[in-house]
Parts: structure tokens; sequence; C-alpha cells
């Protein structure tokens, strides 16, 4: 994460042994999807059944459903940050266009979470994080004269979380609407 302090915390629950890492991650993965399913309230045992471990294992690794979904969470937030830093080399717009549709991924698992880390500090601390890594693209793409110069941070988060808010029937409709609101942020052309 280039902009932010790392979650220590968080970071520091991670096992050290090859195996044991495996297995975290493996849990990880595997609450990311369970919870996506089945909202935060999803089923410890089907969690430890797709990791391919014991429940015993699970218990071990996140001794309540809490730290499991503030583990999950803070692995989201890690890869929204990772890629920021991956798409510094692009021309500023399409880094700032390119991360913008990574946040919307990561909203999506953000909703499912949010249920059970309302009133965690991980969950203020990982705002915080994503500011740092996103805050720089925007004034970056501003810097270029390719987004609004009016435009914050926090205005351009709360379009893109009201996307995420919406149901979407069709295929692709996301990325579509999420379009046209990437074409209110670009900077107006002269003509």
């Amino acid at each position: 994460m280039a902009g932010a302090e790392p979650l220590p915390e968080a970071l520091a629950r991670r096992p050290r042994r090859a195996d044991a890492r495996r297995n975290y991650e493996a849990l990880v993965a595997a609450a990311r999807e369970v919870f996506a399913a089945q909202g935060a309230g999803g089923s410890l045992e089907e969690i430890a059944r797709r990791a391919q471990v014991g429940i015993g294992t699970l218990y071990r690794h996140f001794p309540t459903r809490r730290e499991l979904l503030e583990a999950v969470y803070v692995d989201e937030v890690e890869a929204l940050c990772q890629a920021a830093g991956d798409l510094a080399g692009l021309p500023p717009w399409d880094a700032l266009v390119a991360w913008l549709h990574r946040f919307v991924e990561y909203v999506a698992t953000k909703r499912a979470l949010a249920e059970g880390l309302a009133d965690s500090e991980v969950f203020a601390s990982c705002r915080a994080v994503i500011h740092a890594e996103g805050e720089p693209m925007l004034r970056r793409a501003q810097q270029a004269g390719a987004a609004r110069p009016d435009a914050t941070f926090d205005d351009v988060l709360r379009l893109v979380s009201g996307i995420t808010a919406a149901s979407f029937t069709e295929s692709g409709q996301r990325d579509k609407v999420l379009g046209f609101a990437l074409d209110g942020l670009r900077a107006p052309r002269g003509d």
C-alpha cells in the first residue's frame, strides 16, 4: 500500500508457517464467498468445508466470527490498495477508472460484511487506508486535466457507492451505469 500504513493488528494475525498460512488464506477466500452469498451470518461449517479444513482449524485461526469478518474485510481492502499501486503506470484517467471499477467489486463484498463490522475499529482504519490510496489517484487525474477539478474523493466514493447499492437485472448493466457516472466525473472538454 503506497500511501498508507498497513493495518498492523490484522497483519499480525497472519500465520508465518507455510501450511498454516495456506489454511488461513483458504479460510479467508472461502469466507468471502460464503459471506457474499449468505451475509455475515453465513455458516462457519460451510466455510471450513469450502476451505477443505476442519472446523477446529477455522476456530484456531479465527476464535470469533467477528475476527473472520475482519480478516476478510482487511484482505479486500489490501487488494483494493494494491490495485492502486498496480495502476500507477497508466495514464491518470485510465488509472482512476480502472481503480473505481475495482472499488465497485470491493463494495459488493463490503456490503455483505458491513452488518458484522459496523462498529469495528478495523472498519474505520480501512476507510482511512482507502482514502490514502484513492485520493492521490483522483488528484493526479485532476492535475492532468482529465477529472473535474471540483470533485472531492468523498464525492466520488459516494457516487460509486450509490451505484453499488442499486440492484441490476442485466449482465453488464452495473458497468454501463458506472460508465455514465464516470462520464460525469470526466473534466469538461473545451470545444
